[in-house]
């Protein structure tokens, strides 16, 4: 599978973005997906995932501002970034895992598509 992220961009402190993680080649419908995001020189961090059925998980440095979506008919994952502060400046990656065991866990997805740049000024 094939994965493309969009949507990044610069925004101003408080403002949104909507990230998309388009898949192609088959479908990912059954698949954990998660948002991974990476500062320069830093280690990748957990942003969000969503089981094949729904179920979302959060770091606690987004929960209550950022909203992970699919839409399986588009094979399309989304990410609602709100209330964006500038430590929120990071590039982003979608990814999928093969399973939804240790979803926080970035080493567990093997698959990812290239990532989108965020930039939140202050």
């Amino acid at each position: 599978v094939q994965l493309q992220a969009s949507g990044g961009g610069l925004v101003q402190a408080g403002g949104s973005l909507r990230l998309s993680c388009a898949a192609s080649g088959r479908t990912i419908s059954t698949y954990p997906m998660g948002w991974i995001r990476q500062a320069p020189g830093k280690e990748r961090e957990f942003v969000a995932a969503i089981t094949w059925s729904g179920t979302t998980y959060y770091a606690d440095s987004v929960k209550g501002r950022f909203t992970i979506s699919r839409d399986n008919a588009k094979n399309t994952v989304y990410l609602q970034m709100n209330s964006l502060k500038p430590e929120d400046t990071h590039v982003y990656y979608c990814a999928a895992a093969p399973r939804a065991t240790r979803i926080r866990d970035v080493s567990q997805y093997v698959c990812w598509g290239q990532g989108t740049e965020v930039t939140v000024s202050s």
